[in-house]
């Protein structure tokens, strides 16, 4: 499978231009809407919330700390709701292309993947951009930041390829987790700092892996800290596991797929 990826690299490579091209195509602010969409977010959140948010950021002084720690938090969870969401999706909405050509199946996820990197840079810009408006650097802890990228993305991608397989020979697949990760957003720490859960709530964000991933986002973005290292096990496993599982299942169900298309 990596071989036959590797050699249609330039078929991967030209698909992930045309997808980010057809996302501008015919929309007058282009690329704009990386930076309006998140700074939109973050003001309607800011206004309901960060007064009563505001004074329990711990360890920070900043003026913005609120709006900060919620773009640092989406930035995270965008890049893998986006590469799980459209990798579950992919293979039914690419049937008719599947069934013209031939070319490895699993280029699919890995163009939906590709391009989310790419929108996660984008957004990233975007994001510096407001932080320097909002009167606010990023130290030396940034640096760690490509390390939450490739955690996030290892485990949408293997997710992504699971569900995205399970959802050809199941339709309802991708409605329940569309209700799974709107529960899954709000059970992470991104409108809310961990330390405002009571106790008896405590354990679900322990075993969130995605939540140690966004607390790297805001630790780099935010606090200027180093994440704690036990706390990436978790995340790292599972995006090892999720990723190892994804090839053998898509590899076994994969011819099957265009028939049941």
């Amino acid at each position: 499978m990596f071989r036959s990826l590797w050699q249609y690299r330039h078929f991967i490579i030209s698909s992930i231009r045309g997808d980010l091209r057809g996302r501008f195509v015919r929309s007058r602010l282009g690329g704009l809407w990386f930076i309006l969409h998140p700074l939109a977010q973050a003001v309607i959140f800011s206004i309901v919330l960060s007064e009563v948010l505001k004074a329990r950021l711990p360890d920070t002084e900043t003026p913005a700390a609120y709006p900060i720690y919620l773009l640092s938090g989406m930035a995270a969870w965008t890049l893998f709701s986006e590469i799980l969401t459209r990798s579950m999706t992919v293979f039914i909405e690419q049937a008719p292309v599947m069934k013209k050509i031939a070319f490895p199946r699993l280029c699919l996820p890995v163009i939906v993947g590709g391009s989310a990197l790419i929108n996660q840079l984008l957004l990233l810009v975007a994001l510096f951009i407001i932080f320097i408006f909002l009167g606010h650097l990023p130290g030396r802890a940034l640096i760690l930041l490509p390390l939450g990228i490739v955690l996030i993305a290892a485990i949408g991608f293997g997710l992504g390829v699971i569900l995205g397989v399970m959802n050809v020979f199941v339709r309802d697949t991708a409605q329940v987790m569309t209700i799974v990760l709107n529960l899954w957003y709000w059970l992470t720490p991104i409108v809310y700092p961990a330390n405002v859960l009571p106790e008896q709530y405590r354990f679900m964000v322990d075993l969130n892996p995605i939540a140690p991933l966004v607390a790297l986002y805001q630790d780099a973005l935010l606090f200027n800290r180093w994440p704690n290292p036990e706390s990436l096990i978790m995340p790292a496993i599972l995006g090892l596991v999720s990723m190892a599982f994804a090839m053998v299942f898509f590899r076994r169900a994969s011819p099957e797929l265009i028939d049941v298309l």
